[in-house]
């Protein structure tokens, strides 16, 4: 007989067993998307904050009786919501741009790029009321829930979760349905809709009472509910998220190396179940991922492409930031980005809406 053969292994050798039963601690490589979230939603923060101030200046200027020597930032068109879906069914219907308010037509057709290529990343990443929201979310854990949030019963979270699809359908119905293009043309015309943004600044800088009551009440629930705004109430959020169900990127979840800790769902500011789903679907999911960065397991929480390999969270803000601005870049370079409307017509149509 071989001698060497007696030295043979008789069976193959056993595979080292996981890091888990190792004892081996894992760091989540995407445990930095959190911050880099905060940095990203207080640039675009301080820039909307630039952006005011121009746009005060400007306010300031067509109100006295000099020389108009102050450009009109065309990126406070951002808020006013209602005059870019107004101006979007005119698109639709006549193939003609916004020449009013080009700006606010442009980024209503981005974060609805967003939503579709990245689900409501845009509210996460870029909204400047989305991180207001999670300055309350921030405050209210410092404050009053240092052991963990109160998740809302699910009897009451979704008729109050309804409440925002009512608003946007009461919107979309008084505009795409009842609004015919005549009366969409008498619209855009008006002198109120030229002096829409200056009609919202007012509101800001001499707000009634009914107003401080009413952002008062708002910021009372978001210290006990977190995102009760963006969850409940707002219509842009609800478009978005009707969008994003269409969309082909999701957060998916592996059962199999699960270990049901719930860290992603106690990270999620929604409060969706995430330990619970195969694939996130839901159109409350803003994109944020909380949850990714939050788990404590290896490949247990990716994001994925219908059909294809699993991505780099890296790539949802990417998409979202990207896109956003591309679509400034294409508009400013090709004429629909600033106001046709000029200095002199503004000063005219403030006197007759009575601003100044």
């Amino acid at each position: 007989m071989n001698p060497k053969l007696d030295v043979l292994p008789t069976a193959l050798p056993t595979p080292p067993p996981p890091a888990a039963e190792r004892g081996e601690r894992w760091t989540n490589p995407w445990r930095s998307l959190p911050r880099v979230r905060w940095a990203v939603q207080l640039a675009y923060l301080a820039f909307l904050l630039l952006v005011g101030w121009q746009f005060l200046r400007f306010y300031d200027a067509v109100r006295g009786g000099g020389p108009i020597d102050v450009a009109r930032p065309p990126s406070v068109e951002a808020f006013l919501p209602i005059a870019a879906l107004v101006s979007l069914k005119r698109f639709v219907l006549t193939r003609y741009w916004d020449e009013i308010h080009p700006a606010g037509l442009t980024i209503l057709l981005a974060a609805l790029a967003t939503a579709f290529v990245a689900r409501k990343a845009f509210c996460s990443w870029v909204c400047p009321v989305g991180t207001i929201s999670r300055a309350f979310e921030w405050l209210g854990r410092k404050l009053l829930w240092r052991r963990g949030w109160p998740s809302v019963p699910r009897w009451l979270d979704l008729p109050l979760a309804s409440l925002k699809y009512l608003l946007l359908g009461f919107f979309v119905w008084t505009v795409f349905v009842q609004m015919p293009l005549a009366a969409i043309e008498g619209f855009m015309q008006a002198p109120y809709n030229v002096v829409a943004d200056a009609k919202m600044l007012e509101l800001l800088l001499h707000p009634s009472t009914t107003f401080l009551a009413v952002v008062g009440v708002l910021a009372l629930l978001s210290l006990v509910v977190k995102h009760f705004w963006c969850r409940y109430l707002c219509p842009y959020g609800a478009l978005l998220g009707v969008v994003s169900w269409f969309s082909p990127v999701s957060v998916r979840r592996d059962p199999e190396a699960c270990n049901d800790c719930r860290a992603c769902t106690r990270a999620c500011p929604n409060e969706i179940q995430v330990h619970t789903k195969l694939r996130v679907l839901s159109t409350e999911c803003t994109g944020c991922m909380s949850c990714v960065a939050a788990c404590t397991t290896r490949d247990c929480l990716g994001v994925t492409r219908k059909g294809a390999r699993t991505l780099s969270p890296w790539l949802v803000p990417a998409l979202t930031l990207g896109v956003m601005i591309g679509f400034w870049a294409i508009a400013a370079a090709t004429g629909f980005w600033q106001t046709i409307v000029p200095p002199e017509a503004f000063r005219w149509a403030y006197r007759v809406m009575g601003i100044g």
